[in-house]
């Protein structure tokens, strides 16, 4: 049978004004100590001796001494408050300065693209935090996992998490090796897509994704088959470098391979835009200093790359000239 169990209020009131008057043997010493009058001092230790049933000093008009009962009950509540007063300072210490073990979920692909020369800055600035990265694709709930943020794909964040963009929107390409093309020809459309090897993902909850792409303003979801599926984007990028067939896949993640030429991308005019990715985290009206200096940190690399591209495009427009 379920028992119902409730935490007593006030359990703790009169602790402290009685382990006060144990070290001094003084309800006016403790009352001096504590900054309240004597009389409080003796209305707390009064209510603290009904609650628990039993008398804790021997009083008399020289002196003050402990019972037996305050005797045992001293020698168990003093190592316990002293650690309550510990713990109090340590989340005190926590909640004023970044410090602390910041716990960030974040998906395997987005580490080397955008995380690692982020997180290499942060601990720079911030040495006192400590950073844990859970590289994963599930969607973890942040609460329950015991994260303070998360990475993922804009399309991806629940509508109740703040979210902040760490890219621009970018788009979904499919692409393939030189080598495959040349075995398998090019697709022009997506209908072509039956008559080839495609590498798919199998997403957290069990499914397989289809290929998304836009004709038009028309989005289009095409089911594809294929020798591979992974369950991540680098896994199926990297088989399409082998040979092994066509991979859809995150333009930023695709864009190394691209650029070295071991990477051709196809079907580019149906390619479907994704919104970015995006640091999420709980709505919090008293967020922890160790994740505020992090959402700062995030906010101004931005701000310091939104500004490298502006200059950037100027420079491109004076050589132009």
């Amino acid at each position: 049978m379920k028992q119902n169990f409730t935490v007593r209020q006030g359990a703790l009131d009169g602790v402290e004004a009685f382990l006060s008057v144990a070290q001094h043997r003084s309800f006016r010493k403790a009352a001096a100590e504590l900054g309240v009058t004597p009389s409080a001092i003796s209305q707390a230790v009064r209510a603290l001796e009904a609650r628990v049933g039993a008398a804790l000093f021997i009083r008399t008009t020289r002196s003050v001494g402990l019972s037996e009962a305050g005797e045992r009950f001293r020698a168990r509540a003093k190592p316990a408050f002293e650690e309550l007063v510990a713990a109090s300072a340590v989340a005190r210490d926590l909640g004023q300065r970044p410090a602390g073990l910041l716990r960030l979920t974040v998906p395997r692909s987005v580490v080397p693209i955008l995380l690692e020369p982020l997180i290499a800055s942060f601990c720079q600035a911030y040495p006192e935090v400590e950073v844990e990265i859970s590289a994963n694709e599930e969607l973890v709930d942040l609460a329950a996992g015991g994260f303070d943020a998360g990475v993922r794909m804009g399309q991806f964040i629940a509508a109740d998490m703040v979210a902040l963009p760490l890219s621009p929107p970018f788009p979904f390409v499919v692409v393939g090796s030189p080598d495959y093309l040349r075995r398998r020809g090019k697709p022009e459309r997506i209908d072509d897509l039956r008559q080839h090897a495609c590498l798919r993902i199998r997403r957290t909850n069990g499914s397989i994704a289809p290929w998304s792409f836009v004709s038009g303003n028309k989005p289009i979801e095409a089911t594809v088959a294929g020798p591979l599926i992974a369950y991540d984007f680098p896994t199926i990028v990297g088989a399409a470098v082998e040979g092994l067939g066509l991979a859809q896949a995150p333009g930023p993640i695709a864009a190394g391979p691209l650029k070295a030429g071991k990477l051709v991308q196809v079907l580019e005019p149906f390619a479907s835009m994704a919104p970015g990715v995006f640091l999420y985290y709980p709505s919090r009206h008293h967020m922890m200093p160790k994740l505020r200096a992090f959402i700062d940190h995030v906010k101004s690399r931005s701000a310091g790359r939104a500004r490298s591209r502006i200059d950037d495009k100027r420079t491109r427009k004076t050589k132009m000239r």
